[in-house]
C-alpha cells in the first residue's frame, strides 16, 4: 500500500499576518510540511479553498461576516503561500471547508492511507479528515505540519480527531519520516 500526502489549503489567506483567517502557527506548519514533501514526491495532492461565486443558503450569512473573502478564485488571496508550490502536483479546489470526495479520492489514486497536513486544523483539516475516515481511509494527521485559528483551537481539533482512532491517528513529521522504508517512497 502506498500513502498519499494531502496538503490542505496552505494559502495566502491563512498565511498573511493581519488576515482575519490567519493561522498563527502557519509558518511553523509550513516549515514542517517542507520536510515531508520530498518523501511524498509524486504522491502529493494539494487542496485549495475558494469562495463560491454566489453564496447560497447559510453561506450568504457566513460571507456577510467575512466579506473580505468573497473574491474570485483567481484572486491572490486564494493563491498558495510563498514558498509553497504544488509544482505540477494535482490541486483540488472546492468552495467547501471539507475537501474529501470523489475528486480528492481520485487525485490521491484511491490511496488506502492519507497523510494530512495543512490549515486550519479546526476547520478545513478536520472537515476533510473525518469524511475520509468515514470512507474507510486510514488517516494520519501530522500535528506539527498543521495550524489552527489559534493554538487552543488547533489542540481541540486534534483532540476531536483522536476520538476517531484507529481510523484517524495524530502523528508528527518525525514519526511519519521515521516510519518510511529506506527507499523513502513511503510504501508499506
Amino acid at each position: 500500500m502506498s500513502a498519499a500526502l494531502v496538503v490542505v489549503d496552505m494559502q495566502v489567506v491563512f498565511a498573511r499576518p493581519g488576515s482575519p483567517w490567519a493561522a498563527p502557527g502557519f509558518d511553523a506548519a509550513a516549515a514542517n510540511l517542507r520536510r515531508l514533501l520530498p518523501a511524498f514526491a509524486g504522491r502529493t495532492v494539494w487542496t485549495r479553498y475558494v469562495a463560491p461565486r454566489a453564496p447560497q443558503g447559510a453561506w450568504r450569512e457566513y460571507f456577510a461576516q467575512w466579506p473580505f473573502a468573497l473574491v474570485p478564485p483567481d484572486d491572490p488571496l486564494y493563491g498558495f503561500a510563498d514558498g509553497l508550490d504544488p509544482a505540477g502536483a494535482p490541486v483540488v479546489t472546492a468552495t467547501t471547508f471539507g475537501k474529501w470526495g470523489p475528486e480528492l479520492d481520485a487525485a490521491t489514486g484511491h490511496a488506502d492511507e492519507l497523510v494530512v497536513a495543512g490549515v486550519s486544523t479546526d476547520c478545513c483539516v478536520l472537515s476533510t479528515v473525518l469524511p475520509a475516515a468515514d470512507a474507510g481511509r486510514r488517516v494520519r494527521v501530522v500535528a506539527d505540519a498543521c495550524a489552527g485559528a489559534s493554538d487552543a483551537d488547533h489542540a481541540r481539533a486534534l483532540d476531536a480527531m483522536r476520538l476517531y482512532a484507529p481510523l484517524v491517528e495524530v502523528t508528527t513529521v518525525d514519526e511519519v519520516l521515521g516510519g518510511l522504508p529506506d527507499d523513502g517512497r513511503g510504501t508499506t
